[in-house]
Order: C-alpha cells, then sequence, then structure tokens
C-alpha cells in the first residue's frame, strides 16, 4: 500500500538507533507492508567499497569511514522516491548527519531499546560486530552499551518520533510505525 504518492522523500522513514535495536528486520518487514524501498546505509557503504563495514574501519580507521558515511548519506537522502533508510547506530552523530536527515525527512524516527535488552542481544552476536568481539560478560556488555548510548542519546532523541521496544515484536513496532505515518 502506498500511503503517499509524493515524489519528494520527505515522507521517508529513516530508522535511527543503536546497533542491536532491530533497524534492519523492521525496516525490512515494513518495506514490504507498505510498498517502499529499504536501503540500509551500512550495506550500501560495503557495496560501494566492496568490503565489509569492518574491514573497511581495519584499512581506513573510522574518520575516513564517517566521512564516506557522510557522503552515501546524503546521496541517498537525495533520492525522489520514497524508501525506508536504516543508518548506522553512530551515522546521526558524525559530521551535521542528524540534521541532515531532519532537514530530509519529516519521519525519523528512533528506536529505543532497553539497555538489558540490547545488552543480551548484542552479546549473543558480539562476533558479528568487531568493536563487541572482546567483550567477555554480559555486565561488561552493559556498560560499555550504557556508556556509548550515554554520548549518543542527544543525537538520536532529536528524531522526529521515538518509539520504544521492549520486547522482540517488530510487528508491534511497525504497526506503530504505520499509525505514525497516518497522522
Amino acid at each position: 500500500m502506498d500511503l503517499y504518492d509524493s515524489t519528494n522523500n520527505c515522507n521517508s522513514i529513516i530508522l535511527i538507533g543503536y546497533m542491536g535495536s532491530g533497524k534492519t528486520s523492521i525496516g525490512k518487514k515494513l518495506s514490504k507492508k507498505i510498498n517502499y524501498d529499504f536501503i540500509d546505509l551500512d550495506k550500501e557503504i560495503e557495496k560501494k567499497l566492496n568490503k565489509s563495514i569492518s574491514q573497511i574501519f581495519t584499512d581506513l580507521g573510522e574518520l575516513e569511514f564517517r566521512k564516506i558515511e557522510n557522503i552515501i548519506l546524503m546521496k541517498i537522502l537525495s533520492l525522489k522516491h520514497q524508501f525506508i533508510l536504516s543508518v548506522g547506530g553512530g551515522t546521526p552523530c558524525y559530521y551535521d548527519n542528524m540534521n541532515l536527515i531532519l532537514s530530509k525527512s519529516k519521519y525519523s524516527i528512533y528506536l529505543k531499546v532497553p539497555l538489558k535488552i540490547l545488552s543480551k542481544r548484542l552479546y549473543l552476536k558480539k562476533e558479528k560486530r568487531p568493536i563487541l568481539s572482546n567483550i567477555d560478560s554480559i555486565n561488561n556488555m552493559k556498560e560499555f552499551i550504557a556508556k556509548h548510548i550515554f554520548e549518543r542519546i542527544p543525537f538520536y532523541e532529536k528524531s522526529n518520533f521515538v518509539i520504544e521496544s521492549n520486547r522482540d515484536d517488530d510487528k508491534l513496532v511497525i504497526e506503530k510505525i504505520i499509525e505514525i505515518l497516518k497522522q
């Protein structure tokens, strides 16, 4: 179902949140439900450089990664069709990315997941995320995420909407997003 038929992407949906908050899984499911293209910023960066995000960090360093991320984000946000974009957990915190997102979409949505849930999710999949792979306990994971989120929350909370997700219920989050789109 197309909710809008404007050619301006201000109706595009930008999903923001910490890693493990469900941006990609929710974005993919939502895209099927409302017939918008789904774009994962990290996947676009990987395609452009033909390397994994962790390899880009290793080869080029975080500063160069953030420059590339900003350039690709600007290109995506200038698209003329509607889409759902999942951005990396750090994307809103660098350059002027959050203000850029706010200027290009009225549907920036922060998926806010409690620390306890994030810690469990990320600890179980820590090998897939180089920044977390050396964390040796769930308590150390909680401590790491708490510090990281504390730094990022001021950016995340600039989002137009905040959806709290307390469990693994993508369906409920998607319903909340669709309600926001109907307003």
